[in-house]
């Protein structure tokens, strides 16, 4: 680990209120005295310079920040050489006690962009160099300040989108992950521990009957670990968003429905057939949840060449989709290209918009129902995206069909990390394989390679059992100043 002293731009780099540039380091409180003055000093050095003419390299400052508490804030100014740059306040926090568990100085200044870079070019002059990508967080982890778990939280945290992956992320930060999985390689390495001595000594440990009392042991691990990873994939979601794809005939209403849904008119919307030739993307909030929305083109039998193009994406983007919105035009008959979507649903979650049904309706909620039979993970739900119909409802049925109000459980672990989510199934390979070997009546040494194995997967997810390579690929993924 580098021990220098680092300094980045915190805030966004642009005109705004506030800028915050963050020092972390042996040097933070020196380089911040080289260049901070108190609000007294600056009194001090004005009138003494009008008798004198001291220059400010000259002028003994009364005030020192090596010497101030930590967890204090000090009003003062910026000086480069005679020039005040900007009007401060600087924030002190001691080792440990501080985000890096290093001496941490923050200069919250005015945020223009000139005046930022001014005062980090200052900082950089003084002592401190540029900090990487992530790299205070990095510290925070390599000094034990938190473990890989809770640090990747803190750029999902950052990224969140919803109120899902805010929650999460908090619950993260807090430790959430990190105790469940310690907890696990707790009694993980306590079975291993026991092996070892018994295998060591076996005149002081019995081992009659250990079999039996290490599967009942294997199966609460076995079971806890599934649990985990079988959240994995609505953590996924949770944290990105749900990959949504709007699908339907031409005309059934689709480009409307996503209007309503924006709220404002995005999509081209016509009463001529196969208005959308390409796919249209959008982002959207709903009750907390992130959709990522595609709008595609109709799917129907054409021999018009781009139209045919549209409807070859539609369908691949309908393949990849967590969910699929299935826009029926509710004022006229099934047909073959009906069908044909019905065909893609196989398989998908998807919920069966029934559209114009301010209008006579030809297709029905029972008729749908009734091809659907052979279907498991779906809504039908009524709809008129012209008369602002059904919206609410089909917020609902988003929330039913992916969180069934299981993960909103202030007390429910979520995975949101491929990288967990990767390990915990090599965890959870390795206790399978320890069972089987209890059940084959196999000898207690087999026991514990593969137990071994599993508490070391674990590891890799809170950073006990990982390689430099590893670390610096997660923190590359930070922004600058965290």
């Amino acid at each position: 680990m580098r021990t220098d002293t680092i300094a980045a731009i915190a805030t966004a780099f642009s005109e705004s209120g506030i800028g915050i540039i963050r020092i972390s380091g042996d040097d933070a409180f020196r380089i911040a005295d080289r260049i901070f003055f108190s609000k007294k000093d600056i009194v001090r050095w004005n009138k003494e310079k009008e008798k004198t003419g001291i220059k400010k390299a000259d002028f003994q400052k009364m005030f020192f920040i090596e010497n101030a508490k930590t967890f204090t804030l000090h009003y003062g100014y910026i000086i480069d050489g005679e020039t005040v740059i900007d009007e401060v306040l600087i924030s002190i926090m001691r080792a440990p006690k501080s985000y890096t568990a290093e001496n941490v100085v923050e200069i919250n200044c005015h945020g223009g962009i000139l005046i930022l870079q001014k005062i980090m070019e200052l900082v950089i002059r003084n002592g401190a160099r540029t900090a990487e990508p992530g790299e205070f967080t990095k510290r925070a982890f390599l000094n034990g300040r938190m473990d890989l778990s809770e640090a990747e939280a803190v750029m999902d945290l950052i990224q969140s989108k919803n109120e899902f992956a805010l929650r999460a992320s908090v619950d993260q930060l807090k430790g959430s992950v990190s105790s469940v999985i310690k907890e696990l390689r707790s009694r993980i390495i306590y079975e291993i521990a026991f092996i070892e001595s018994a295998l060591d000594d076996p005149e002081n440990y019995d081992t009659n009957g250990y079999g039996e009392k290490l599967f009942v042991i294997l199966d609460q691990l076995d079971r806890k670990i599934k649990e985990l990873i079988s959240h994995a994939d609505d953590g996924r979601i949770l944290k990105e968003g749900i990959q949504t794809v709007i699908i339907g005939k031409p005309n059934a209403g689709k480009s409307s429905f996503l209007n309503e849904l924006l709220g404002e008119e995005k999509a081209i919307v016509t009463d001529i057939a196969g208005t959308t030739r390409d796919v249209l993307e959008e982002n959207i909030r709903l009750g907390g949840l992130s959709l990522h929305i595609t709008d595609t083109a109709g799917i129907r039998k054409t021999d018009d060449t781009i139209e045919k193009i549209g409807v070859e994406k539609a369908r691949k983007y309908a393949l990849e989709a967590d969910l699929i919105i299935y826009i029926v035009d509710s004022s006229v008959d099934f047909d073959e290209s009906d069908e044909d979507i019905l065909e893609i649903l196989k398989d998908k979650h998807f919920i069966v918009l029934l559209n114009k049904s301010d209008l006579n309706m030809a297709v029905t909620e029972q008729e749908i129902k009734e091809r659907l039979c052979d279907f498991s993970d779906y809504e039908v739900i009524k709809i008129s995206a012209l008369q602002h119909q059904g919206m609410e409802d089909f917020e609902e049925a988003v929330k039913r069909m992916f969180f069934k109000g299981e993960i909103t459980c202030n007390n429910e672990v979520v995975i949101t990390s491929m990288r967990h989510k990767e390990a915990l199934m090599e965890a959870e390979e390795s206790i399978s394989m320890v069972k089987q070997s209890v059940k084959a009546d196999m000898s207690e040494d087999f026991y514990s390679v593969d137990l071994m194995d599993a508490y070391a997967a674990l590891g890799r997810i809170i950073g006990e059992e990982v390689g430099d390579d590893l670390v610096n690929e997660i923190f590359e993924k930070f922004c600058m100043g965290k």
